[in-house]
């Protein structure tokens, strides 16, 4: 599933190509056609991202809410308009760690998935990128365009020079600006739009409060915005917290640091395209775990393997339907 770095990445995609530009909208699958033609000829004025939700604006206060679910993905064809502003894994704009090293030059790893291939290099290009949690591919689109259909399409939105394929989503639908509010004031905080601080005192005081355990709460998300499976995990081994813990029997300075280190990880996803969660690496081992998603994560798809700590077994269990990795050593 998308988590919630990879949403304001698309976002962001959105607010650069394509509000201020009319478009025009289709379903190729049949699936959202009435939608579609509602939208078709209007022209989208702003974008938002909420956890794992976007919402696009477009005349007349109509919304498009889109949830990419567990299989979602957008697929962006045309010219690509990077944010200079947005550092990314290449070349051209360096990259950093979290301690500021400069590494330089492009990392890709094994599955493609590079700064480059979902935000794109500081230029415009013809490219085809492919926008979900795990981004891969950037090949040339060719002559053709539009590009042609390619899978169940459920939205396409074209305008002259970009084109932008909806597949697989869990929600695609109209809402008005009510609509809007009212599935926003469902969710818990998201620190890339709610206040840090406001946000911290209401992720804390929900906590606080549950009997239900902290490692389905971060997944909960009326609790707080866009923390998903890896984040999670991660999250939990990072401030050596048990995941089984009730909510209300976690101290409040570790819910309080579970906050303050999401708004962490989740910048420099955004940042970076990838959910790197290991800390104080030097160049040649951050440049490595950048090469390869195994080396990225504490405990994340690690069962089995010995924990990078204390060297227990790392443990996977089901949790509400979702694979749980964590270390029952460090995280007692």
């Amino acid at each position: 599933m998308p988590e919630g770095h990879s949403v304001h990445r698309i976002a962001r995609q959105f607010d650069r190509i394509f509000v201020g530009r009319p478009v025009v909208a289709s379903s190729p699958q049949g699936r959202f056609a009435e939608g579609a033609a509602i939208l078709s000829g209007r022209t989208a004025t702003e974008v938002r991202a909420v956890g794992k939700q976007m919402f696009l604006e477009f005349d007349d206060d109509l919304w498009l809410r889109v949830h990419l679910g567990m299989y979602g993905a957008w697929d962006f064809a045309g010219e690509i308009l990077v944010d200079p502003t947005i550092a990314s894994a290449n070349g051209r704009m360096g990259q950093t760690n979290q301690r500021g090293t400069d590494l330089g030059d492009a990392i890709l790893d094994d599955a493609g998935e590079n700064s480059l291939t979902s935000i794109g290099a500081p230029r415009r290009a013809r490219v085809h990128v492919r926008m979900s949690e795990q981004t891969t591919g950037l090949a040339d689109d060719g002559d053709q365009w539009p590009p042609p259909v390619v899978g169940q399409v459920r939205l396409r939105l074209l305008t002259d020079t970009t084109c932008a394929d909806l597949r697989g989503p869990t929600a695609c639908e109209l809402q008005t600006p009510d609509e809007v509010a009212a599935t926003i004031a469902k969710l818990g905080p998201d620190p890339l739009v709610d206040d840090v601080v406001e946000g911290e005192e209401r992720f804390t005081a929900v906590v606080r409060r549950k009997p239900t355990a902290i490692g389905l709460l971060l997944m909960d998300q009326a609790v707080v915005s866009g923390i998903g499976n890896v984040y999670r995990a991660e999250l939990l081994f990072r401030a050596r917290q048990n995941p089984h813990t009730p909510g209300r029997d976690v101290p409040e300075e570790t819910v309080r640091e579970l906050w303050r280190d999401w708004v962490r990880l989740l910048a420099i996803g955004v940042e970076t395209g990838q959910m790197m969660t290991m800390d104080d690496l030097d160049p040649d081992a951050y440049r490595a775990a950048m090469a390869s998603r195994d080396d990225r994560h504490w405990v994340y798809h690690r069962a089995g393997l010995p924990c990078r700590i204390c060297g227990t077994s790392i443990v996977v269990e089901e949790a509400a339907g979702r694979k749980l990795y964590w270390c029952p050593s460090c995280q007692v």
